[in-house]
């Protein structure tokens, strides 16, 4: 049963987590392209929503991930080891970045290309947009903590 669920666990990370991943570091350059109106604006406009729609609908399935998680440790009985706390908890910090300033600075994003091009060329459209490429990369960085923290595991007696 470990192994069902260490499988489906690591799969749901893969597939889940990486679009948001990539979705969430190609926004910001993206994001910069559509809101200054060059002559491709319509077509970074598209892609700039089809990221942002990548990132919500992947990290809603992304919560599949810390629930296999959970799963796995609790049969594998390593729940309270040090390291698997250290990552939900780095795990919950990546999911509160996402909530709390990814998803709303995208969604701001997105709705000032609504607004006329003159408006978003005079700095009324994103103030968010500013602070999204660090977001951005220290939610990856979370992540990729994260993992290294599954494969190391600290304490581990199968010295993998």
């Amino acid at each position: 049963m470990a192994k069902f669920l260490l499988s489906l666990h690591v799969l749901a990370s893969v597939l889940f987590i990486g679009p948001v991943a990539v979705a969430v570091s190609m926004f910001p350059r993206r994001a910069r392209a559509a809101l200054a109106g060059g002559p491709d604006r319509a077509a970074d406009a598209g892609v700039l929503r089809v990221l942002h729609r990548i990132t919500q609908v992947y990290a809603l399935l992304g919560i599949a991930v810390p629930v296999l998680g959970i799963g796995v440790a609790q049969v594998m009985d390593v729940l309270g080891q040090s390291w698997l706390v250290v990552s939900m908890v780095l795990t919950a910090v990546a999911a509160l970045s996402l909530l709390l300033f990814v998803l709303p600075a995208q969604q701001a994003a997105v709705d000032a290309l609504d607004l006329d091009a003159e408006a978003a060329e005079h700095g009324k459209a994103v103030h968010g947009l500013r602070l999204l490429p660090m977001t951005a990369g220290v939610f990856n960085l979370l992540w990729a903590v994260v993992v290294v923290l599954m494969i190391i595991r600290p304490g581990s007696t199968t010295g993998a």
